[in-house]
């Protein structure tokens, strides 16, 4: 390929010239041939091609790699010529002319005011923001990098990027803070007389130096003499907003087409938010500890909401430092709430330090800091609080007089007071079922004392452990009952179980016992009406099996499924698992391949494998990965050696393969009937793992009470519907449904009208959910009216 502009240039180290190049070669050719001819006259140019001519005489001040300062003369005049037409270009062309001019004179091009004429006068054409735009950065890359280019572009640019200020408090912010994301303009927007007011701009322009890791005594020391009773009202006000703020989505045009990019806050908008974040340690009100709570998780968690990655670790940080210095109990529980939520690494390090910290003032564990240091919201021992007709429940939802419909006479003060109440409470409550369920997990051991006081008598955590199943470590276990203004507990046959106070107990789990007990206490719920809050009697165990002590240190169990790759990225993120990126973007170096890892008790790691599949570049189309397969998982202890099936404590086994049962379960393209051929028959109809088998074992018991009993009986594989048209059988794994005599395939898109069936375990459904709103459906299929499931259904 003959690049001719791109010849012996710096330039044809950069893809995107060589792409215009190629694109354009015609017309640079023709430039080349007007110019050395003398032909070449800018004010006839056309003004469709000005832009690319613009474009083309920047290029052509290449000097070679050897580079240097001294241009033809013609070149530059060609130049000038150009500004004295400049028309405005749009911003994406202005962007070319600055990279263009940096590629030349990080090459050893010294003549930085000739090299850089053009790139500014374009730019002096642009509104501000887009200035700020092209140049982004800029100023900081050439200050650190570039110096002696700086010292020529350091006045003109500053010169660019200032707005006339006048009377326009908006030009003075913008010109502290660029409106650089969605979350800057509207806060200049909204706030720009506020913050250049003289009450509080002084301290808005510190918040700008917030640019080290934490506040320094100087900086903390100056913010203090700054803080006005003004300053706190806004820094609560901008807090507030940054919580409800989510990402946006940013399409760029290029030359030949235009590239995305996600964005929560920009670095420029982040520094002086951060600022603000440490100045709250210097505000002592009631509301700061839990908006600081709430600015760790918004910004600690990622893009959508989920993910290993954080939409700004830099605040989310900057929130945690701030909780962790002013100390005491009440910042427990909004790290708790961190803890829950959060999946990026470094936070969750920061939080463990912080914690460790608190505890040890106390002479407390983490665990036993946390649990003692759950709000109770004011709720009473039965989980609601009531107050001038008004009620709170448990669940977060308020009341009056039983009614939803709160009427207008009711005091105003008071019930805004209960909805900030049940505001905070729907947070905590995902927290402390995450906390509890982790300590089942992880084979926790307590006092009966330390049970009673802080998971049965709590009104929030309450909830859970009352009707969680406990048991006295090498004894009897049972569920909790009052019994003479204390606890005790009952097994499945009424027995009363009375443990002393330093009894230790831990969470019953079903790995640890017989298939007759489990049995026993999976009735007993059903019979009890009692729903857990998390799988505890109907929890999953998978114990070794023969294949799996044939290849001694990897588990192939869970390999070889197509997954939705940013499904399971995400569901296995909420599940403490890290590390799985996989991408189209340098399969030489591994992209194509990553392990999600998921650190457990006892200093050991599990480690899970993906790759992508051999069309997963032509599906993607180079773009998000959409697929992903799954591959062997294994163990590795604290030196990063690989541990031998056996070696690994089976409840950390089991709860390790139950996350990847629950991934495949719930992210497997089987549950697609448009998706990957023979994959999706095996799983959508074969065999059934751990959590379908579940499933089957909570239909055995579910099916005599159902008012569809005589029309359903269970399978190996399928619940069997007889309708009055057909007879269909559902699958407990994947939900698909098959049509006799012929097992035709039926699509039903799923729904979830089975709510007054009692389930023991899915509160806000899931598949059994699924799979019995669709057998009451088909067992009245004369009744349905949906034309989408009529037309397949008719014999």
């Amino acid at each position: 390929m003959d690049w001719n502009i791109l010849s012996d240039s710096p330039l044809s180290n950069h893809y995107g010239f060589v792409q215009l190049a190629n694109e354009h070669k015609e017309t640079f050719d023709r430039l080349d041939a007007a110019f050395a001819g003398g032909e070449l006259t800018v004010k006839e140019a056309d003004e469709a091609e000005f832009p690319l001519l613009c474009v083309w005489a920047q290029m052509r001040l290449n000097l070679g790699w050897e580079g240097g300062h001294e241009h033809d003369q013609r070149r530059l005049d060609v130049i000038r010529d150009l500004i004295d037409h400049l028309p405005d270009l749009p911003g994406h062309v202005v962007t070319r002319l600055w990279a263009a001019a940096n590629g030349l004179m990080t090459w050893r091009h010294t003549g930085y005011a000739e090299l850089y004429r053009l790139p500014l006068a374009a730019t002096a054409r642009l509104p501000y923001h887009e200035r700020r735009n092209v140049l982004n950065s800029m100023p900081k890359w050439f200050a650190q990098y570039w110096k002696p280019a700086w010292e020529v572009l350091r006045e003109p640019v500053e010169t660019l990027l200032t707005e006339p200020e006048t009377d326009d408090p908006g030009a003075t912010i913008r010109n502290i803070m660029w409106e650089d994301d969605e979350f800057a303009t509207r806060m200049i927007s909204d706030h720009a007389g506020l913050l250049a007011s003289p009450e509080i701009l002084p301290l808005f322009r510190h918040c700008t130096k917030a640019t080290a890791a934490r506040p320094s005594a100087g900086w903390t020391k100056r913010a203090a003499g700054l803080l006005t009773p003004q300053a706190a009202d806004l820094v609560r006000d901008v807090l507030t907003r940054l919580v409800a703020h989510r990402e946006v989505t940013h399409r760029h045009p290029t030359g030949s087409g235009e590239w995305t990019e996600t964005v929560f806050v920009r670095e420029r908008t982040a520094v002086p938010l951060r600022g603000m974040v440490w100045a709250c340690e210097l505000i002592d009100r009631p509301w700061v500890t839990a908006l600081l709570g709430d600015v760790a998780v918004t910004t600690g968690t990622g893009i959508g909401g989920s993910g290993a990655n954080a939409r700004s670790e830099m605040l989310a940080n900057a929130a945690i430092g701030v909780l962790a210095r002013r100390g005491g109990l009440e910042v427990v529980a909004q790290l708790a709430r961190v803890q829950a939520k959060v999946r990026k690494r470094t936070i969750l390090s920061k939080v463990d330090r912080t914690l460790e910290a608190v505890a040890a003032q106390t002479g407390l564990s983490p665990e036993q800091l946390l649990e003692r240091t759950v709000p109770t919201f004011g709720l009473d021992s039965d989980g609601t609080r009531t107050q001038d007709g008004l009620r709170l429940s448990l669940d977060g939802t308020i009341t009056y007089d039983g009614r939803r419909t709160i009427p207008k006479a009711v005091d105003r003060e008071l019930l805004a007071g209960f909805r900030a109440t049940a505001k905070e409470l729907r947070k905590a409550l995902p927290a402390e079922r995450f906390r509890v369920e982790r300590a089942l997990a992880t084979e926790r051991v307590w006092r009966w004392r330390d049970v009673c006081e802080f998971y049965l008598d709590h009104p929030v955590t309450g909830s859970f452990g009352r009707v969680l199943i406990w048991e006295i470590l090498q004894g009897p276990a049972g569920l909790p009952v009052r019994a003479d203004g204390g606890w005790e507990l009952t097994d499945q046959a009424g027995r009363r179980i009375q443990p002393r106070p330093d009894t230790p107990v831990h969470l019953w789990h079903p790995i640890s016992h017989t298939v007759d007990e489990v049995r026993a206490w999976r009735d007993h719920l059903m019979e009890t009406g009692r729903r857990q809050p998390f799988k505890q009697a109907f929890r999953e165990v998978y114990l070794l099996t023969p294949a799996e002590e044939r290849t001694h240190d990897h588990s192939r169990r869970f390999a070889g499924h197509l997954l939705r790759y940013g499904q399971a990225k995400a569901l296995l993120t909420g599940r403490g698992w890290t590390g799985m990126s996989l991408g189209h973007w340098g399969w030489e170096y591994g992209s194509d391949q990553a392990d999600a890892t998921k650190e457990l008790p006892g200093g050991l790691t599990a480690h899970w494998g993906f790759h992508l599949d051999e069309h997963s570049f032509e599906r993607d189309n180079i773009g998000t990965v959409s697929i992903c397969v799954s591959g062997d998982l294994h163990f590795t202890d604290d030196a990063g050696r690989r541990v031998p099936l056996e070696e690994v404590p089976p409840l950390i086994l089991s709860e390790a393969l139950r996350d990847a049962d629950l991934a495949v379960g719930v992210t497997s393209t089987g549950l697609d009937p448009e998706g990957h051929g023979d994959y999706w028959q095996s799983y959508g109809f074969g065999d059934l793992t751990e959590t379908a088998r579940i499933r089957r074992d909570a239909l055995t018991r579910l099916l005599p009470r159902l008012a569809i009993a005589d029309r359903c009986s269970l399978l190996d594989r399928f619940l069997r519907v007889r309708g009055d048209l057909r007879t269909y059988k559902i699958h407990l794994g994947s939900g698909n449904i098959l049509m006799d005599p012929n097992d035709a395939y039926l699509c039903i898109v799923p729904g979830r009208s089975a709510d007054q069936v009692f389930l023991p375990f899915e509160e806000d459904g899931g598949m059994l959910s699924i799979i019995l709103s669709k057998a009451f459906l088909l067992a009245a299929d004369t009744t349905i009216t949906d034309p989408s499931i009529t037309r397949q259904i008719q014999p």
